[in-house]
């Protein structure tokens, strides 16, 4: 009884912690590229009105503000409170990942959640602004891949609760075969991206998309890396026909309708799909399936075959 209740005071207390970094990354994603500081009290982007503290409740003040300013009634965009809500599921993921270790290995349970914090924040910053901006930004790509680099350093003793730095499966001096495939992983993972960027002048993929690959590499490992990369294609692909079956029907109706009502269509379907839907963010979505559910592709394959 003791065991659920504390597990259920920390998802609550992980979910809050991680609605109030999402508003934190909002902030960044608003001002970021702009010249503007991430210090200064938030105001109104409408009547540049400087927000209360009743304001500024993570999800709770946009759904009693009704998504609107509480002077000039201007709407705020709902990515304020979807940014939050997306973190805060995140946070608390990772912490329901890592609850078995708190009683076993509290040092490991800290370190290792706080990295995977640190990188969910980053995957959401990448995430928004790729599907905002159509670019991810070196600030964040780099970031992820170094800390992804580096976590491949740290060895868990389990037993002992201790932490040491090292280069992975070292034996009698020398770095092991898996220790060297881990080393390389991110640059195998991001390989693919880069000789599509390459051969295709940036049609077909973007460069970000393999600075983000180096990342999900290092993070998951070759063969984990591999499986993320192939969910974000499946679903990818699912996405792009769905958007694409949606425009292809209003094409159709507001051909049978004289552009009746539909005089948005022409500018959806006269921009480019690939600028459209940025590949970032179905890359993110299958590093998230990969990370929390520990499956590889063959294992979910392996699903429908019994």
């Amino acid at each position: 009884m003791y065991y659920i209740s504390m597990t259920i005071y920390l998802s609550i207390a992980f979910f809050i912690f991680g609605s109030i970094i999402g508003s934190f990354l909002n902030v960044v994603l608003y001002r970021f590229n702009t010249g503007k500081g991430l210090g200064g009290r938030s105001k109104c982007s409408s009547c540049k009105r400087v927000l209360d503290a009743r304001d500024l409740f993570p999800i709770v003040s946009w759904i009693v503000l009704r998504g609107k300013c509480r002077t000039c009634e201007s709407r705020i965009s709902p990515q304020y409170v979807l940014v939050e809500i997306f973190t805060a599921v995140l946070f608390l993921f990772v912490y329901l990942k890592n609850a078995a270790l708190l009683d076993t290995s509290p040092l490991i349970f800290a370190v290792s959640t706080i990295i995977s914090l640190v990188i969910m924040s980053l995957l959401v910053l990448i995430t928004v602004y790729d599907l905002k901006h159509k670019i991810i930004p070196d600030e964040f790509s780099y970031a992820f891949a170094i800390i992804a680099f580096l976590q491949i350093f740290l060895n868990f003793n389990y037993e002992t609760s201790s932490i040491y730095l090292g280069i992975p499966l070292v034996s009698s001096g020398f770095i092991g075969y898996e220790g060297i495939l881990m080393l390389l992983s991110g640059i195998f993972v991001a390989f693919p991206f880069y000789f599509l960027w390459l051969v295709s002048s940036g049609r077909w993929m973007g460069l970000g998309d393999a600075k983000l690959a180096l990342g999900i590499g290092w993070l998951l490992g070759i063969k984990y890396g591999f499986s993320a990369i192939v969910f974000a294609f499946w679903i990818g692909a699912v996405i792009s026909l769905i958007v694409m079956g949606g425009i292809a029907l209003m094409k159709y109706i507001s051909r049978k309708t004289g552009g009746r009502g539909f005089g948005a269509v022409k500018q959806i379907y006269s921009v480019k799909f690939k600028s459209e839907i940025p590949f970032a963010p179905f890359l993110i979505i299958g590093l998230l399936i990969v990370f929390f559910l520990n499956i590889s592709v063959m294992d979910f394959l392996a699903m429908f075959t019994y």
